[in-house]
């Protein structure tokens, strides 16, 4: 049974250790409504311009001429999976959770005798995949976000993926991340950014009475500077997401570990307690019991 010295010590260690928990909390909250915001506000705009890509891209998909982006190279061979996860832990199951997604879909592919190629967003992606995936793993980017998230960053990923796609490295790509739903639940999400996956027809987009556009100039030109702005965006969206999500985690694993130190220091309170009170009553016999025998 441990010492009272030892009960204290670790009593003592368990605060300071709910100290910190309770004020990553509070951090965590405060970082959590700028990367809401900033996501919510994202979503209207990056759906608007999916829902544009998909009404030009449909009459495109098809044609000679459609960009490479829409109507991909003509085969799915290669994959390039695209694993956005943080820089840091203590954030719950919030990494873990992607980098299982992003196994199953290697494991997937693998099993259909494609390859596959990784781009690792984030160190925990990194470094979890590199037990058993490293060899797949090649661009690796890190500290995005660090301050607070630009789109600029995000363009550096997308332009490195379109510089691979244009390179021929590969024929599919794919992005995983998590989707920010409320403080206490992410969606783990698969997207994928090329070629560019157009959403089925609504029936009340093509019935009659509907708009008919015409674009100047041709679709084309249009969609040839469209589409690497519409990679751009999906990856920020994509970023913008896992950055509410990883707050919005870490927040709920913080109040977690805060309430479990609480229980951890009221049971041991009472051993310190019930030991000390054993330990006084062991010398109080020992006194009746020497006063007695003089």
């Amino acid at each position: 049974m441990p010492s009272l010295k030892d009960l204290r010590l670790r009593i003592n260690s368990v605060k300071s250790t709910q100290k910190i928990t309770a004020a990553m909390k509070l951090v965590a909250g405060a970082k959590l409504r700028r990367a809401q915001e900033a996501a919510l506000a994202a979503r209207p705009y990056t759906e608007r311009l999916e829902r544009m890509v998909a009404s030009i891209g449909r009459g495109m998909a098809n044609s000679p001429g459609a960009p490479k982006l829409l109507a991909g190279t003509g085969s799915d061979k290669v994959h390039l999976l695209v694993v956005a996860t943080a820089d840091r832990g203590l954030c719950g199951g919030f990494n873990s959770t992607i980098v299982r997604q992003a196994r199953q879909i290697i494991r997937k592919l693998e099993s259909e005798g494609k390859t596959v190629k990784v781009m690792t967003v984030g160190r925990k992606g990194r470094d979890q995949l590199r037990r058993d995936y490293s060899r797949l793993i090649g661009q690796t980017f890190e500290d995005i976000g660090k301050k607070r998230l630009a789109f600029t960053e995000a363009d550096a990923v997308a332009r490195k993926i379109l510089e691979m796609f244009e390179a021929g490295e590969f024929d599919v790509c794919t992005i995983v991340y998590n989707r920010f739903r409320s403080v206490i639940s992410q969606i783990v999400t698969t997207q994928q950014l090329i070629p560019v996956s157009l959403p089925p027809v609504d029936a009340a987009q093509t019935g009659a009475g509907q708009a008919i556009y015409e674009y100047e100039p041709d679709e084309e030109e249009i969609l040839k500077a469209l589409l690497p702005r519409n990679l751009s965006v999906q990856v920020f969206r994509a970023l913008l997401e896992n950055a509410a999500s990883e707050q919005g985690a870490r927040m709920t694993a913080m109040d977690n570990a805060t309430r479990n130190a609480g229980e951890m220091i009221g049971k041991l309170t009472i051993t310190y307690n019930r030991s000390r009170q054993a330990t006084i009553t062991k010398e109080l016999i020992e006194i009746i019991s020497g006063a007695e025998a003089v």
